[in-house]
């Protein structure tokens, strides 16, 4: 697969794209999910709680966050991709992760819940025949391809991957 052109999403975007290494994609999510799911394996739930400064998000709410942002981005694609023409609105990320109750959540079971959607999208994007790939909709106001939709989607996660290694991790008081 091609990467897409800038035309193929908003600017905004451009930073989740440049993130996924070259074509193969599909490949990509597997070895993120693989990374993520090592990533909290051995985390507990003092570490979910954890924040990196005031109004920071906690571990538990990025990974909600990272979730609740792929089903997003693959309903887009799925709508799409079946030719849906309907312009799809944005999200503010601040409600949803204020209303998405993550805190409440073991860490474990929000871990699991991500690999569990990442195998979804990954077994929705492989669904895909050719022709979806360049099918282009609008989403928050900005056209964007289906193609695009796949690395904005893995690109997303990446991004949130990184910091919570560079920010948040490495700032956690051991036991």
């Amino acid at each position: 697969m091609k990467r897409p052109e800038p035309t193929e999403y908003a600017e905004f975007y451009a930073k989740y794209i440049a993130k996924v290494p070259g074509t193969d994609v599909l490949g990509v999510l597997e070895i993120e999910r693989q990374q993520m799911l090592q990533l909290f394996r051995g985390r507990n739930e003092r570490d979910g709680d954890f924040r990196y400064g005031p109004g920071k998000w906690t571990v538990k709410e990025v990974l909600g966050h990272i979730t609740d942002t792929e089903r997003i981005f693959t309903y887009r694609a799925l709508r799409i991709a079946r030719g849906d023409k309907t312009p799809l609105p944005g999200f503010e990320q601040d409600d949803y992760v204020r209303d998405g109750a993550f805190g409440e959540r073991k860490l474990v079971e929000l871990a699991e819940e991500f690999g569990a959607v990442r195998g979804a999208t990954m077994a929705l994007f492989r669904s895909f025949p050719e022709a979806a790939w360049e099918r282009r909709g609008v989403a928050s106001q900005r056209e964007v391809t289906v193609r695009a939709l796949l690395f904005i989607t893995a690109g997303h996660q990446m991004h949130h991957r990184a910091i919570l290694e560079e920010r948040y991790f490495p700032l956690m008081p051991r036991a």
